[in-house]
C-alpha cells in the first residue's frame, strides 16, 4: 500500500490537544496532517466544563482521596464510581494511583505537574494573542467551595502548594465573605477559597472549531478516518488506515482515550485508561452566576458556557464501550439546585458525557515512543487536556524542531511504566 500523502507531520486526534499541537508546528514552518473520525460526540474536547484549571496543581492521588475512594467506588451517585463489572479491569490501574499517593512520589508528581500548569498558562497567553482569541474567554477567576470545616482544613494541601508556586489566591470563612464573591449560595458554605486568575472559555465546542478553522485556513489538511498502524522506518512514518495510508517524517498520537491501542501497536504498553465524566447545560437559569464554583466535597463544578449554565464532573471508571448512565447526570443536578436555588426552575437540559484520558499518577505523557524517534506521544492529561494544551503544543514542537524544551520533561516521560 503506497502513501497517498505526504506531509512534515501527522497527527492522530484532532482534539484540543492535537490541534493546539497542529497550530503550534505550523507556527514553525511544518505541513500538517490530523487524521481523526470528525465525531464531535466522542471528542471530549468540546463538551467539557470550559476551564483552563492551571490552580489545579495537586495531582488526583492524595491521601485524603485514597481514604475516602472506597465508600466512593460503588455508590452510583457518588463522586467517584467504579461500574462492578469493569472492577477486575481497572485493579492494576487503581494500584498505581495508590502508589502515586505515597509521600515520595507525590512531592515528585506535583512539583512537575505544578512546572507544566506555569508552562501551559504562559503558552496560553501566547496562544491567546496569535490567534486573536481574548474575545472567546471569561477572566473571572474560581471559587472553590466547603461545607465542611474538616474538609477545608484538609484542602490545606492544595493552598500551601498554591503558595508555594506562587498562585494567587485567598481564604475564605464566612457567608459574608463568599457572598461578595458569588451571592445565592446555599448558606452551608462557610468556607472557599477564590482564586482570581482562573480563566475559563466562553465556549468549548466554539474554541476547539476556531483553532480548528484557523488551522484549515493556514494549509492544515484532516482526514476523517481511524489510524490503525503506525509503522516506523529509519526516515519516516507509515499510518495506515482503513484502505489508505499517509507518509510523514513525524507522528504524533494525541488520540485521548483511544491512543493506549496505538501506542501497544509500537510496543508501548501504557496503563491509560478513562475516566467517564458527565454533565448536563442548562438555560433560562436564575443563576447570577459570576465566577466559576468548583464544589470539592461533591466532585462537581458549575461554569458559565455562553448564555447556559453548566453542571459537570464526576468520575466514572467503565470503560470506552458501555453506554453512558446519564442517571450521574441527573445527580449532579440535583446536588446542585440544593446549593443553587436559582437552579430550580432551569431547562433546557443537555445532557452529555465525554472520555477523560488518564494515567493513575495524574500526569500526561510528552514524549518520544520508547520504539522509535520518529512517534511521539502527547495523552493521559486526564481533566486537564483544555488547560495544558497549548503548553504541551509547546513541548511537543520543541522535541520535533530540536529546541529544547523550557521545562524538565522527564516525569512526562513514557518509560515511567
Amino acid at each position: 500500500m503506497k502513501p497517498h500523502l505526504d506531509y512534515d507531520i501527522a497527527i492522530i486526534g484532532g482534539g484540543v490537544i492535537g490541534l493546539s499541537i497542529a497550530i503550534s508546528l505550523q507556527q514553525a514552518g511544518k505541513t500538517v496532517v490530523i487524521i481523526d473520525r470528525d465525531d464531535e460526540l466522542i471528542n471530549a474536547s468540546r463538551k467539557n466544563a470550559g476551564a483552563f484549571a492551571f490552580a489545579d496543581i495537586v495531582p488526583l492521588a492524595t491521601p485524603h482521596i485514597i481514604k475516602s475512594a472506597p465508600k466512593w467506588f460503588l455508590d452510583p451517585e457518588g463522586p467517584l464510581y467504579i461500574h462492578p463489572a469493569y472492577l477486575l479491569t481497572i485493579f492494576p490501574w487503581m494500584v498505581r494511583f495508590w502508589r502515586a499517593s505515597w509521600n515520595n512520589m507525590f512531592t515528585r508528581l506535583l512539583e512537575a505537574q505544578a512546572g507544566l500548569m506555569a508552562l501551559s498558562r504562559e503558552a496560553l497567553e501566547r496562544q491567546v494573542k496569535d490567534l486573536n482569541a481574548e474575545f472567546l474567554l471569561y477572566r473571572k477567576g474560581q471559587l472553590r467551595l466547603y461545607e465542611q470545616k474538616r474538609n477545608f482544613d484538609r484542602s490545606s494541601i492544595l493552598w500551601d502548594a498554591c503558595s508555594r508556586y506562587n498562585i494567587q489566591h485567598t481564604l475564605f470563612n464566612s457567608v459574608e465573605e463568599i457572598n461578595e464573591i458569588q451571592p445565592g449560595l446555599s448558606p452551608k458554605y462557610r468556607y472557599a477559597g477564590f482564586t482570581p486568575d482562573w480563566i475559563n472559555v466562553s465556549d468549548p465546542n466554539i474554541w476547539v472549531q476556531y483553532i480548528k478553522d484557523i488551522y484549515i485556513d493556514q494549509g492544515g489538511k484532516w482526514l476523517a478516518n481511524s489510524a490503525k498502524i503506525i509503522a516506523p522506518n529509519e526516515n519516516d512514518v507509515l499510518i495506515k488506515m482503513q484502505e489508505s495510508a499517509v507518509s510523514a517524517s513525524f507522528c504524533i498520537v494525541a488520540a485521548g482515550a483511544w491512543s493506549q491501542k496505538l501506542a501497544s501497536s509500537m510496543g508501548d504498553k501504557i496503563p491509560l485508561d478513562t475516566e467517564r465524566g458527565y454533565n448536563i447545560t442548562l438555560k433560562n437559569t436564575g443563576l447570577d452566576l459570576r465566577t466559576h464554583l468548583t464544589f470539592a466535597e461533591h466532585g462537581f463544578v458549575v461554569s458559565m458556557i455562553n448564555q447556559g449554565i453548566r453542571v459537570g464532573g464526576a468520575v466514572e471508571f467503565a470503560g470506552l464501550m458501555r453506554p453512558p448512565n446519564f442517571d450521574r447526570a441527573d445527580a449532579l443536578l440535583k446536588k446542585a439546585k440544593k446549593i443553587l436555588p436559582g437552579l430550580a426552575n432551569s431547562f433546557s437540559h443537555d445532557k452529555w458525557m465525554g472520555f477523560r484520558p488518564s494515567l493513575p499518577d495524574s500526569l500526561p505523557i510528552v514524549d518520544y515512543s520508547t520504539k522509535s524517534k520518529r512517534v511521539l506521544y502527547a495523552f493521559g492529561h486526564g481533566h486537564l487536556g483544555l488547560t495544558q494544551a497549548a503548553g504541551t503544543a509547546e513541548l511537543i514542537r520543541d522535541l520535533i524542531i530540536g529546541k529544547r524544551p523550557e521545562i524538565n520533561i522527564s516525569a512526562f516521560s513514557a518509560k515511567r511504566f
